[in-house]
């Protein structure tokens, strides 16, 4: 996988992160003020069903654990390494978007669940635990950059090369396999295949939206817009995938 200088959105993604954390959850949270901020901007199930904190669908991927920094040092590598090339291809504002949406999106998939696994009797532990981190809208990168970018070869575990599709899918089934297996509450996991499952929706659903246009404009691209396909790989005869 390739390294691209830092590009602005990701930039300002990595502040904020490291801002939130070290500043809001462990200077004035730990040490000022004695505050969970988990409990208040993480995501609670219960808090935002029962209580209406809508905002926690939003703010709780800028949090991380104040236990395990690798936390925060993981999930921001990778923004880092993914996110930069994607924002360049993509461009700053499709790229915040896809990032946004797909961030909510795994959030809303994880409560959705788990709302229905506590009506059923299960899973009290999550309905009532605050699930924090940026890896659902990480994983979702993962699933943009497995498409644009399928055919370049990158490092599973730093060691074993293979292409990125087939890394994406690797992942993708380990966690299905976690999940199924029972190994923890499964938290963090929905949160990774909520990113996942909202990142190819965003992208089906988008992509059929500017190929409506196109087909209305008679063929002839929109002011601003070009393809983001596999840029390893010629685009076949059956015309664009994904748009920007």
């Amino acid at each position: 996988m390739s390294v691209v200088p830092l590009t602005p959105v990701v930039k300002w993604l990595l502040i904020v992160n490291v801002a939130v954390w070290l500043g809001l959850e462990i200077i004035l949270g730990k040490w000022v003020l004695g505050v969970r901020f988990h409990e208040i901007l993480g995501m609670v199930p219960k808090a935002v069903i029962q209580d209406f904190w809508i905002w926690q669908i939003f703010t709780y991927m800028f949090l991380h654990s104040t236990m395990t920094p690798m936390h925060l040092v993981l999930n921001m590598l990778m923004l880092w390494w993914l996110g930069s090339e994607l924002e360049q291809r993509w461009g700053s504002r499709f790229f915040l978007v896809y990032y946004l949406v797909t961030g909510v999106g795994a959030g809303v998939i994880y409560l959705v669940l788990h709302t229905l696994l506590f009506i059923f009797g299960k899973g009290l532990g999550a309905w009532l635990v605050p699930v924090v981190g940026a890896s659902g809208a990480i994983f979702g990168l993962m699933l943009a950059y497995g498409i644009l970018f399928g055919e370049r070869i990158v490092y599973f575990f730093l060691v074993f090369p293979m292409k990125a599709k087939y890394f994406v899918m690797i992942l993708a089934a380990m966690e299905v396999a976690t999940l199924l297996g029972g190994a923890g509450q499964g938290e963090a996991i929905l949160c990774h295949l909520g990113g996942l499952v909202s990142g190819f929706l965003f992208l089906t659903i988008y992509t059929r939206i500017q190929r409506r246009r196109w087909r209305k404009q008679g063929g002839k691209r929109g002011r601003g817009l070009h393809l983001v396909v596999n840029n390893d790989k010629k685009s076949d005869e059956k015309g664009p995938r994904y748009w920007n």
